[in-house]
């Protein structure tokens, strides 16, 4: 086994997706002395980019629609180009712990065996995991022909093999639209896509692009209720459920199959965190954490999937700039001032923003308290002595038409936004500036219908979005 010619880092980044590259990159620019080590198990950083080859990445944060290995590229190329990260791959996290004020980490991979780092600071970019059949309860067998949506979508584009030619597809989330669409340009015939909600998971343009254009039905208020077969799925029973989501007995049907593809769910994978006693936020299943990604465990930071699950790659990798500046800032203030050598290079490519930073008071953080009908909002504290801009990401909890979104600092609105739609599947995202919140002693975040109708925000939002 090789030697290793380096053991200690200023930043470390677990997870080499668009949140860890961005992260990776956006600690190495704040500082060109800064050590990092960016770690990723698979053989090649990109994350799940490298199997999603359909178009429409980066319009935001690269002004150009691109496929996922295209936009995975950009960002591999700008970490490899940096001589002060250093990639490690085939490398799995096997022990994290804290000791004094560094995180000590045991690794390995093939090519140095088991492996000790450290760090100042750490950050957590290590995405999100499929929900699996046994995770929704489905009844019969384990047969052969049972996929998740990114199962499927790896063989495919990855491996060149198809998962089956006769596919029922359960749960309506984005990679199970994109599959639906994927499965039939190969030439399998799917029977369908049955959603157990009311109401379809997935962005509403991959219900049109996915299946509207494919004759592909959709099927709401349906579930999956047993898998039929030993060795090979044969068929799938189907029920619609009432308002709790219970099987309605008599509207059972059996649908001829060969193929199983769920897509009922993502979870932030942070289960390597618990050592470290990680707050986590029982409605995104991530960290919580301020606008720094800051979580409460000192020094470590969380970003993308890991954090909450996102729609946009763009905003993935937004949240991964965040944490990786953060973090960069943070392993920067441990230092003795003898080795602060360069000047702090400020947020760039950020010009609708105000780059954040730490003010010299002391940390004031507040809860954020969410009010009406909003499912989750990040970050869930705030440094109110902080400076610069606050991304705010929030999702409804329903279908909404004609609603109203205020923030509220001690009963005060300082910030208000009108909305014609929204829906759970699709997060939305507003900046503030920090100085609006200063001197507060309680948030409120309030989403509730508005008696207006008819209001436009697209234009306010397209031009807020595109300060990324």
């Amino acid at each position: 086994m090789k030697q290793l010619a380096f053991t200690d880092y200023d930043v470390i980044v677990i997870g080499g997706g668009p949140a860890g590259m961005a992260a990776a990159l956006a600690a190495s620019e704040k500082n060109p002395k800064l050590k990092i080590a960016l770690i990723e198990r698979e053989g090649q950083i990109g994350g799940i980019l490298k199997q999603c080859i359909h178009d429409g990445f980066g319009l935001i944060r690269f002004k150009e629609r691109l496929t996922g290995p295209e936009y995975a590229w950009r960002y591999k190329e700008m970490a490899e180009a940096k001589e002060n990260i250093d990639i490690f791959l085939f490398t799995f996290l096997t022990k994290l712990k804290k000791e004094k004020d560094l995180f000590c980490m045991e690794f390995t991979n093939p090519e140095y065996g088991i492996f000790k780092l450290k760090a100042r600071s750490l950050v957590a970019a290590m995405g999100c995991r499929e929900r699996t059949d046994r995770q929704v309860n489905i009844h019969g067998e384990r047969p052969a022909g049972i996929f998740t949506a990114g199962q499927a979508q790896a063989l495919i584009n990855l491996h060149g093999f198809m998962p089956g030619k006769k596919c029922v597809i359960l749960g309506s989330g984005d990679i199970g639209l994109i599959m639906a669409r994927r499965l039939t340009l190969e030439g399998a015939h799917v029977e369908g896509v049955y959603e157990i909600k009311p109401t379809p998971s997935g962005l509403s343009r991959n219900i049109v692009q996915c299946l509207d254009d494919y004759g592909i039905p959709l099927h709401l208020s349906t579930t999956v209720t047993e898998v039929e077969g030993r060795e090979r799925v044969e068929a799938v029973k189907i029920a619609q459920v009432d308002k709790n989501m219970k099987p309605i007995a008599e509207t059972e049907k059996r649908i001829p199959c060969d193929t199983l593809i769920l897509s009922v769910g993502l979870i932030p994978e942070n289960d390597i965190l618990s050592s470290l006693n990680v707050s986590i936020d029982g409605r995104t299943k991530g960290p919580i954490v301020d606008q720094f990604m800051h979580t409460e465990a000192e020094g470590l930071f969380s970003c993308g999937n890991a954090l909450h699950v996102n729609d946009l790659v763009d905003y993935v990798s937004e949240s991964g700039k965040i944490a990786g500046e953060a973090a960069a800032d943070f392993a920067l203030n441990m230092m003795p001032e003898a080795e602060k050598l360069f000047p702090l290079n400020m947020s760039t490519g950020a010009e609708k923003l105000l780059p954040l930073k730490i003010s010299n008071k002391t940390k004031k953080l507040l809860p954020l308290t969410i009010s009406g009908k909003i499912l989750y909002v990040v970050p869930q504290k705030i440094d109110t002595e902080a400076e610069g801009s606050i991304i705010f990401y929030f999702r409804a909890a329903e279908e909404m038409q004609n609603t109203n979104l205020s923030l509220k600092a001690d009963g005060k609105i300082v910030f208000e936004r009108k909305y014609e739609e929204l829906k759970p599947p699709e997060m939305e995202r507003f900046i503030l500036p920090c100085e609006k919140l200063r001197g507060a002693e309680k948030l409120e975040i309030v989403l509730s219908e508005s008696p207006q109708k008819g209001i436009d925000t697209s234009s306010e939002k397209k031009e807020v979005d595109n300060g990324n």
